[in-house]
């Protein structure tokens, strides 16, 4: 079996495992509580959360674990649009191809008197630091674009416009869920005020995550009860899968450079193996992707049957979002930058890390080109294309 969908998770690494059954084992107390044991749970949760800090630029206090991405986007828009409210300004910038966590969260709020503008991304997937200086008003509260994206890859210009929400002292929010681990990024550098992530994107464990919120930056609780995390977030601290988080965040960063040369290459090696089958597409920018991340349009065939069939050959991949696999709609990233919803039925996300090996990516290369050839010998739309009764449009 080739796992060829780490956007949508990846295996825990050994150094993560280690720690999270080490500390379930030994260390399970509750890190609230004041006598020794719960203690050394807290010391536990407080090293993960200095660990975290010192790999994406920020310090510790400004570290908040929540259960993941989702949560993590949620609290920080709210959060934003709480304090945007008390200030008299109602007005939200995002973008088209934001993640559902993202984009549900701003339709909750235009129903409460938002104004949310979507900015357009573009054939190439990347969102114009000059468009995102455009749409900011005098009532803007909020900017919130993600670093990465998560179905077409394309890595967003995020410190060109966290610069522009400083100058313009507007908050900016980024959902790096796809970004932290895999890439480099700096919070103060790039200029961010929110940041989201999920540790099983990074081969840490599921159900965990955290939120950096810059130090000044009053957030909004979504779950009311004890004073953990500061008061922000109540229940018991998931101590295991903090600690295991930290572990597999610490470990990318040490492997960064080394695994992202590896990943790319292979990215790359898919990339023109795949283009070779006539009447596709690269999905987003070429060159501004993430290292694992190839995304391709075929015209002519459903990508439900492509995965069924590539499954069938030991191929895991996916058309897209994971949280949205059970959807009949069209990929919203693909319509996005421009395609058609014939041709974005016909997606395929190939999402590989530092494991894949050359003899594996030729093996789907190999495959995928039969299967999409298979797939047209009985499609009625291929016939209609090949005849001419309909234009192609890749």
């Amino acid at each position: 079996m080739i796992y060829a969908d780490q956007a949508a998770t990846t295996r825990m690494s050994e150094a993560a495992i280690n720690t999270m059954v080490s500390v379930m084992k030994e260390n399970y107390g509750n890190p609230s509580s004041l006598y020794s044991f719960g203690q050394r749970a807290k010391e536990i949760l407080e090293k993960a959360r200095e660990d975290i800090a010192e790999v994406i630029g920020a310090s510790p206090e400004e570290i908040l674990f929540t259960s993941g991405g989702s949560e993590s986007d949620n609290q920080a828009i709210l959060s934003a649009a709480e304090l945007g409210r008390r200030n008299g300004k109602t007005h939200i910038i995002s973008s088209a191809f934001e993640h559902h966590a993202v984009l549900h969260t701003l339709e909750k709020l235009k129903k409460s008197g938002f104004d949310i503008t979507l900015l357009d991304v573009h054939e190439n997937g990347i969102v114009s630091p000059e468009e995102v200086r455009n749409a900011i008003r005098e009532d803007t509260c909020l900017v919130t674009i993600m670093y990465a994206n998560n179905e077409i890859g394309t890595i967003q210009p995020i410190s060109e416009i966290g610069m522009i929400c400083r100058e313009r002292n507007v908050l900016f929010h980024t959902d790096a869920v796809q970004a932290v681990g895999h890439i480099p990024l700096n919070v103060r550098t790039d200029q961010v005020d929110m940041l989201s992530a999920s540790a099983h994107k990074f081969h840490g464990p599921k159900g965990v995550g955290f939120l950096y919120a810059r130090k000044g930056i009053r957030l909004s609780s979504l779950i009311e009860g004890g004073a953990q995390e500061k008061g922000k977030r109540a229940g018991t601290e998931n101590v295991p899968g903090i600690a295991a988080m930290a572990a597999a965040l610490k470990e990318a960063a040490d492997h960064l450079e080394e695994r992202a040369a590896k990943v790319s290459a292979l990215r790359d090696r898919l990339i023109r193996g795949l283009g070779q089958i006539p009447h596709c597409a690269l999905n987003g920018d070429a060159v501004r992707r993430l290292p694992g991340n190839v995304n391709f349009c075929f015209e002519g065939i459903e990508g439900e049957s492509l995965l069924l069939l590539l499954d069938d050959k030991g191929i895991e991949a996916s058309s897209g979002s994971a949280c949205t696999s059970g959807s009949l709609d069209p990929s919203h990233v693909l319509l996005a930058i421009g395609r058609v919803h014939d041709v974005a039925h016909g997606s395929l996300r190939l999402s590989i890390g530092e494991e894949l090996t050359e003899e594996e990516a030729d093996y789907m290369i190999q495959f995928v080109q039969e299967v999409v050839a298979y797939l047209r010998g009985f499609s009625p739309v291929w016939r209609d294309l090949c005849a001419g009764k309909t234009r192609f449009i890749l």
